[in-house]
Parts: C-alpha cells; structure tokens; sequence
C-alpha cells in the first residue's frame, strides 16, 4: 500500500475522530441539561425526556465503539500494519478502506465472521 494512500486516510481518521469527540461533548452537554431539568411536568413532557436521554445514551455508545475503532486503525497506522487483515494477514482493498477507514477485516474475513455470529 502506498504511502500517499496511507496518509490520506489518516486524516480520514483523525477528522472522523475529532468529529466523534465533538459530538460525544455535545451529547453530554444535551444529556445533562435534561437530566437537571427536572421541572414536573406532564407525563408527555417526563416521557419525552427519557426518549431523548435514551437515544443520547444510545448515540454515545455507539460513538465512542467507533471511536476506539479508529483509534486502532491510527495505532495500525504508527506500527506499519494498516490496511493488513488482522485475520488472513493479505492486504485490505483500498476501496474498503476508502469506505470503512477503520476496518480491520478483508472482505472475505469479515464475512466468515459474519456468518460464524448469525
């Protein structure tokens, strides 16, 4: 893999995560001021309040899984082993990685994983 091609996906990377951070921030600051909100109100409003919180919840969650995805893909990047399957140990298409900068996997291996987790 060339190392122009490396380079630009490390700031792929690095955007991606500044990205992740700034709404995990965002999401806390949102999260907090529902939970200090606590006013009574209708049942409506209590309801709608814990939605919000869940989703934030599930938001978050999801962000920072990711997050530590592409903080493993910038470790693989410092060590020389980005874009190398951590499985089959061939090289990832770029095209895959252009998609998903932070896969681990080729193609094929993920697909075996896949079907062994269904």
């Amino acid at each position: 893999m060339d190392q122009a091609f490396i380079d630009k996906m490390e700031k792929v990377l690095e955007d991606q995560k500044e990205e992740i951070l700034k709404s995990l921030s965002a999401q806390n600051a949102d999260y907090k001021k529902i939970v200090e909100s606590g006013e009574p109100g209708d049942e409506v409003d209590i309801a709608s309040d814990v939605i919000d919180g869940k989703l934030l919840e599930t938001l978050g969650a999801q962000d920072s899984n990711r997050l530590t995805m592409i903080k493993n893909a910038l470790d693989r990047i410092k060590q020389g082993k980005y874009g190398i399957c951590l499985k089959c140990h061939k090289e990832i298409p770029q095209e895959r990685l252009e998609v998903l900068p932070y896969a681990f996997l080729c193609i094929s291996c993920k697909s075996e994983d896949e079907r062994r987790n269904r």
